[in-house]
């Protein structure tokens, strides 16, 4: 196992005339290999949101289904470090797919084992199991980013990869509705039905492991081309030399990210907009059908607008940062926040018997969120060397998984059930205030200044 992990070593240089059309041809298919292959981790990630209201129509009530739930953020926040620290020693290419593939093995199980729903246990144990392995998609994914993308283009391509995201969450509602119909008709005497949210997904995530795999490849040396700094002379500091030894974890973790200030300021702030995002995410099906009167299908078509929303969000928040704000990503945090703040009242107070305002709230919301979500990613490549890449988004993950998502899911679930949803909104609109001024915090720095310090 260790060797099938170990990093690709450095092949023989092709000739200089064979450089440039390689690099452009090999960028881009690494580029979509990474897009597609994370869009597919979140095919396979919180299908259980949108099985929770048919449980709790078998006796499930909202904490135990919340406390379920929040098993995948657990393991997720603690596997996204762990693992971040294994991936900046690993091939990206073998790292991310097979962890897509054992998230889509755990996943079939959830649809296709009978005792799956038996217990809060068992299923808090699987989506366990399955939060751990989704930590094995975005530390690959940055390692991937910051060698084959220079600094001075790495906000704008990230912010293009980060939809990634929001493509795979939004196909996940309409895959497992389409999973529900299909067994719902074709083995309605041996399902319920609702498996069909784990099977269907999970399919098609294996067959686009398949494809990830052809087309990723692990760093520009591998394949015999020069660091991306050298082929397009960017290079983070003045002194024109990019680390491309890889670090122990010692190094890693003491000299480039844990003695860090601003990993610390960002870890922390991803705690509050973690929480927004999935407060609002994964109790939308069931906050929508309870307290809004919308059916299975409709709150389902709401999540979908809602991820997808993301897309041209987060690609405005990347360019903004880029262009507007000369590379710091604080302003745009600041902006994009207070603007979550707004549409998460609106979609509070809205009454009952309003679903287009219901619907725009949560487009807006979800046009805004992910923003953040990105920029605090984007934070983390920008203020470590390449080969600590990983840990550093670990340890921001730990912070937004543990501290948010948890919270979220579990926290959010007993809250509601014993204080109402009012309650649950406070709770959102604190961490969206607490978000907004941690990021002014970073209004005025720029990553590369960081990373030159170090």
């Amino acid at each position: 196992m260790k060797n099938i992990f170990k990093p690709a070593p450095p092949v023989e240089r092709l000739p200089e005339e064979k450089v440039d059309a390689e690099y452009k041809r090999l960028r881009f298919q690494v580029f979509m290999g990474i897009f597609i292959g994370y869009a597919a981790y979140y095919l396979i990630r919180k299908n259980f949101s949108i099985a929770m209201p048919y449980l709790q129509e078998e006796g499930f009530t909202k904490g135990e289904l919340g406390l379920a739930l929040s098993a995948i953020s657990i393991a997720y926040g603690i596997s996204k470090f762990v693992m971040g620290t294994v991936s900046d020693r690993s091939n990206a290419r073998y790292f991310l797919v097979t962890g897509l593939v054992l998230s889509a093995l755990i996943s079939l199980s959830m649809g296709l084992v009978p005792f799956f729903t038996s217990s809060v246990t068992i299923m808090f144990v699987l989506l366990f199991l399955n939060g751990w392995v989704q930590g094995m998609g975005w530390p690959p994914s940055g390692r991937t980013l910051v060698h084959w993308f220079s600094v001075s283009e790495r906000g704008g391509k990230t912010a293009i990869w980060n939809v990634a995201h929001n493509v795979g969450g939004g196909l996940m509602a309409p895959l497992a509705i389409g999973g529900v119909a299909f067994v719902s008709t074709y083995f309605g005497g041996t399902f319920s039905g609702y498996e069909g949210v784990f099977i269907l997904p999970a399919i098609v995530a294996l067959i686009v492991a398949i494809f990830t795999f052809i087309l990723m490849r692990d760093t520009p040396q591998s394949v015999g081309l020069p660091p991306i700094e050298e082929h397009r002379d960017d290079y983070p500091n003045k002194s024109r030399k990019t680390l491309e030894t890889e670090l122990t974890t010692k190094e890693i973790l003491f000299k480039y990210v844990l003695n860090n200030k601003w990993v610390w300021m960002i870890a922390f702030a991803n705690i509050f907009v973690y929480f927004v995002r999935y407060g609002v995410l994964d109790w939308a099906p069931t906050y929508l059908t309870e307290e809004k009167d919308f059916d299975m299908t409709s709150s389902s078509i709401a999540y979908f607008l809602y991820e997808w929303a993301g897309i041209p969000g987060t690609l405005l928040c990347g360019y903004l940062s880029d262009k507007l704000f000369k590379g710091r990503r604080g302003p745009a945090g600041v902006v994009f926040m207070i603007g979550v703040l707004v549409a998460v009242i609106v979609y509070w107070l809205n009454p009952a018997g309003n679903p287009m305002i219901d619907n725009l709230a949560l487009i807006a919301i979800g046009f805004l969120i992910y923003g953040p979500v990105m920029l605090i990613g984007l934070q983390a490549l920008d203020y470590v060397p390449k080969k600590a890449a990983g840990t550093a988004a670990g340890l921001t993950g730990l912070f937004g998984y543990l501290g948010g998502a948890v919270t979220a899911n579990a926290l959010m679930g007993f809250v509601v059930e014993g204080a109402g949803w009012d309650a649950g909104f406070i709770m959102l609109i604190f961490s969206c205030i607490m978000a907004i001024i941690l990021f002014s915090f970073t209004w005025n720095v720029r990553g590369q200044e960081v990373v030159k310090s170090h």
